[in-house]
């Protein structure tokens, strides 16, 4: 097909290209990119990146993509990224980034800002925390670029401190549990004006069907994922503070000490020793070795964030640990992008 503007007709060369002013060329790319966007196709940006959870959720959420810009500064979350995504336009820290970068513009924009300075689990020191104000430049960029979407996701947080970010926005929360989706507990607050009508249906996946091996738990749904988990946790943590979740093996190691013709012994089993008048509780221990329980593997983290298996195994297990920790349960994004497609 040859285009014809106002300049006049292309120039046909020697061997049948074409060839076009930069005027022509300048209103040949808009109206490429015009086109795409007719058929559906999407300019999206994504701050506070990460690995691109946004990317994978677009993709399962039948959202076609033209161009998929990403804000981030972690190298080891660019590199799973680029790795996963390699048409990703990495635009470096968010400080630096202006509307002008976009010359096509931009249709959704996405973003979870640092949530340190929010987390009720955390400090708490809001919008004060120099992380908490990364928020800020979201805003600065939504008012910029007047997307027709956008979507920003963080924690619980103190009511003012959610009432500051609705004022901004212009839209109040919707709150959502990754629990339905996932074996995991994350309750997380979204703000976005994408039409929001149907709840989530619950999956009911439990933990014990996301784990790799023998292991049991003692627990429906896992304690929610952070970026401190690849630091491991211990039995009076996991049991007092509820946190860093551990699974165990389904044999445990009695320890049991000489006592009267008892001469003692450490033994492997499925199921303790009887129960008797005989004071058993004072001389029976349940050893927990450091075989006997652990961590949930990158895997099985990946399984709780709904991150396609061994999406992250480009880069070292802490690495891994730290990504999915500040990463968002995909399913659960995929089912408020849902309404973009409804809506056109």
């Amino acid at each position: 097909m040859i285009l014809l503007v106002e300049q006049g007709s292309p120039i046909i060369m020697t061997d049948g290209s074409f060839f076009f002013s930069s005027h022509e060329r300048t209103l040949f790319s808009y109206l490429l990119h015009s086109t795409f966007i007719k058929r559906g196709y999407m300019n999206v940006l994504s701050l506070f990146d990460g690995m691109s959870c946004g990317r994978i959720a677009l993709e399962r959420a039948n959202i076609k993509i033209d161009k998929y810009y990403a804000s981030e500064i972690d190298k080891y979350a660019i590199k799973v990224a680029k790795d996963n995504y390699p048409d990703t336009i990495q635009v470096g820290d968010v400080r630096n980034v202006k509307a002008t970068d976009f010359p096509d513009g931009i249709d959704i924009l996405l973003g979870g800002s640092p949530c340190q300075g929010f987390s009720f689990s955390g400090k708490r020191l809001n919008f004060d925390d120099p992380r908490s104000k990364l928020f800020f430049e979201y805003i600065r960029l939504l008012k910029d670029l007047k997307p027709k979407w956008f979507l920003l996701e963080n924690v619980r947080m103190k009511q003012e401190c959610q009432d500051v970010i609705s004022e901004h926005l212009g839209v109040k929360p919707i709150a959502l549990n990754s629990r339905l989706v996932s074996a995991q507990n994350r309750y997380r607050l979204y703000w976005t004006n994408i039409p929001f009508t149907d709840e989530l249906e619950d999956r009911k996946i439990m933990l014990k069907d996301i784990l790799e091996d023998g292991f049991i738990t003692d627990r429906d749904k896992s304690h929610c994922l952070d970026a401190n988990y690849f630091k491991g946790g211990n039995l009076k943590q996991y049991f007092e503070k509820r946190r860093r979740q551990l699974v165990f093996s389904n044999k445990v190691i009695m320890l049991q000490k000489p006592r009267g013709n008892n001469k003692g012994s450490i033994k492997e089993r499925e199921k303790s020793p009887c129960l008797s008048s005989s004071s058993w509780e004072q001389n029976n221990f349940v050893e927990d070795g450091p075989s006997k329980w652990r961590k949930l593997t990158p895997k099985e983290c990946e399984r709780l964030q709904t991150v396609p298996e061994d999406y992250t195994s480009s880069v070292s297990n802490t690495q891994r640990y730290k990504m999915l920790g500040n990463g968002w349960t995909v399913d659960v994004i995929v089912h408020l992008l849902k309404g973009v497609d409804n809506a056109m």
